[in-house]
């Protein structure tokens, strides 16, 4: 991020604008819903400028810019349309300490200015660095017919009840509030229906009971933010506390609400990690003392997860809980693939398996798994390869059964090592993987690959 995105306060602070054309016009339709103080120098004013200047709500000097014209300025936008121009001015606008943008110059300016969704006071930028400005437009339709056009008196209206919805207990219940105001029912059209409204919702308030704390036990998906759930991603919207693993990935933890606390609960094997006993007792804790807790699997928390133990210590414990179910990296990693985990006259069925369990590299029927035409998911068998390899070539499996190791599953990072069985080591050494790899026994990849790689550069490109 080159440009970090804040909200200026221009409230009676001086806003200077050099030019009188289409680049100046553009820039001051938006600068005058503020209540910033606007200065317009340029010898060539276009009529609306000086129509705004005849109704005060700027002043124009009609002339070139001089030095001290900036003094004070908090804001200066260089818009004559001349780079020779905008250049001079710029700098003595720079000089007398004011923040620069040249219009069409990103290189050159100390800020830009975002698109802009305006339901005052609700206001929403979207910004791209200069680099898609078409795709920041798009957004702001989508976000335009998406915002009510009442959101802004809602949010003026609640903005000056604050004081009485601080009767409140801080946290929870108060969110709740605010919640069942901005979303809940029908949405009011005046300012007296959203006092109403207000004046309701904190009377129910009040005397609601607190609620006890809850544990949703979600899955992450296997890594693209793309495939989170909308219920696991409203999960994310409203949880008090997010457990998470080491595993899930960072574009998803993003998601989470900004005010909920953020615990790390990596577990790694053959490795430190934190223990599940200890897992248990972050839910338990934060749960019991009302907050709504998320605890966050990569994956589908229901496959190799140690779900059970976790929803034991809720009953133990007496907490409310309920599973998240989320696409499980076999389902990711084989679509990358261009492959199906079932085929008619190949395999009737599928077996996920672990590589390795608590007590190390973990065992399996590897005589049934050693006939032709099954078909595995092995996941946390990166560094179990070649103990995998050799039980499997023990039982009699054909050396040149194909292999797949998929790493990083979803995700931009992600890499396909396609090998046989008799080469799986030292082929997965070599390839130095160090993300999650999931492996597949039995299953190569297609040359549906090259359709789906074509298939995503014109989606990226459209």
């Amino acid at each position: 991020m080159k440009h970090f995105p804040i909200f200026m306060a221009l409230e009676g602070r001086r806003v200077v604008v050099s030019g009188g054309g289409e680049a100046a016009l553009a820039k001051l339709r938006l600068l005058l819903k503020t209540e910033a103080r606007l200065t317009v120098i340029t010898q060539s004013p276009a009529s609306e400028i000086v129509d705004w200047a005849q109704d005060d709500r700027l002043t124009l000097i009609a002339r070139p810019m001089q030095i001290g014209d900036a003094l004070c300025a908090k804001l200066f936008y260089a818009a004559n349309e001349d780079d020779a121009e905008d250049a001079r001015v710029a700098a003595i606008a720079s000089a007398e300490g004011a923040l620069v943008n040249i219009v069409d110059n990103l290189e050159d300016s100390q800020f830009i200015t975002p698109a802009i969704v305006d339901r005052d006071p609700v206001t929403v930028a979207i910004g791209t660095e200069g680099a898609a400005p078409v795709l920041a437009r798009a957004i702001k339709k989508d976000l335009e017919d998406k915002l009510s056009p009442t959101l802004g008196l809602m949010a003026r209206v609640g903005k000056a009840f604050r004081k009485h919805a601080d009767a409140l207990p801080f946290g929870r219940k108060r969110r709740d509030f605010w919640a069942d105001y901005y979303f809940g029912g029908t949405a009011p059209n005046t300012e007296d229906e959203a006092n109403a409204k207000l004046d309701t919702l904190l009377e129910q308030h009040l005397h609601e009971p607190e609620r006890d704390g809850h544990v949703d036990l979600v899955g992450a998906g296997p890594g693209d933010p793309e495939l989170l759930t909308l219920k696991a991603r409203n999960a994310l919207d409203t949880a008090d506390v997010v457990i998470y693993d080491r595993l899930v990935a960072p574009e998803i933890l993003e998601l989470a609400r900004r005010e909920a606390v953020m615990i790390s609960a990596g577990k790694e094997g053959f490795g430190p990690s934190v223990t599940q006993g200890a897992i248990n007792e972050m839910i338990v804790s934060h749960a019991r003392s009302g907050a709504y807790v998320v605890r966050l699997k990569s994956g589908d928390p229901t496959v190799f997860g140690r779900l059970d133990e976790e929803i034991e210590a809720c009953d133990a414990a007496h907490i409310n809980w309920r599973i998240v179910p989320g696409i499980t990296s076999a389902s990711a990693a084989v679509a990358a693939l261009g492959q199906s985990l079932t085929k008619r006259g190949r395999n009737s069925g599928i077996r996920f398996l672990t590589g390795h369990d608590t007590k190390g590299f973990a065992d399996h029927d590897w005589k049934t798994l050693s006939r032709p035409g099954e078909v595995a998911a092995i996941y946390m068998g990166k560094k179990s390869a070649r103990f995998i390899q050799g039980r499997l070539m023990m039982h009699g499996a054909d050396p040149a059964t194909p292999v797949t190791v998929i790493e990083n599953a979803s995700r931009p990072s992600q890499q396909i090592l396609a090998t046989t069985l008799a080469e799986l080591e030292p082929a997965l050494t070599d390839a130095n993987f160090d993300g999650p790899a999931l492996t597949f026994l039995g299953l190569a990849p297609r040359d549906a690959l090259a359709v789906a790689d074509d298939y995503q550069m014109k989606e990226a490109l459209s």
